[in-house]
């Protein structure tokens, strides 16, 4: 079973879910290949849909007009990204997945900026595979007031 909790390496930074994460996906975007160092694995978080329990060493980087990232400052894990862009989607988190305590039963059912991805490595099977137009098209519309 999938865990509602989770932290950064050294455990300074706890969080707990408020529901059960449905899927995984994978970012192959730039920003996100350096912030975790490789395929962001992460998991979608509605905005309130993370509880930090002890954050004291959290910090936070703007990475771009639209978004911040979440890391830790003592053991330097990296922890999420969050859209800060005004409109519906406002809050909503990619929490990093390898920081959940466990990952057991969740399988990947996503990945984005495809024409991204490094030719290096294919992840299979069947999921919605999303390209930097599709993503950037959304973010628009969730800025227009629009769900995506």
């Amino acid at each position: 079973m999938v865990a509602q909790t989770g932290s950064c390496l050294c455990g300074a930074v706890r969080y707990r879910l408020a529901e059960p994460p449905k899927g995984l996906g994978a970012c192959h975007c730039g920003m996100c290949r350096k912030f975790s160092g490789g395929i962001e694995l992460g998991i979608e978080v509605p905005a309130g849909g993370v509880v930090f329990e002890t954050d004291e060493t959290l910090r936070t980087y703007t990475s771009s007009d639209w978004a911040e990232r979440g890391f830790c400052a003592t053991c330097g894990s990296s922890l999420y990204w969050r859209l800060t862009a005004p409109g519906p989607m406002h809050g909503l988190y990619a929490v990093a997945a390898g920081t959940l305590d466990s990952l057991d039963g969740l399988e990947l059912t996503q990945e984005v900026y495809i024409d991204h991805k490094p030719a290096g490595y294919a992840l299979t099977g069947d999921h919605t595979r999303l390209t930097e137009a599709d993503i950037m098209a959304m973010v628009a519309a969730a800025q227009e007031g629009e769900t995506p």
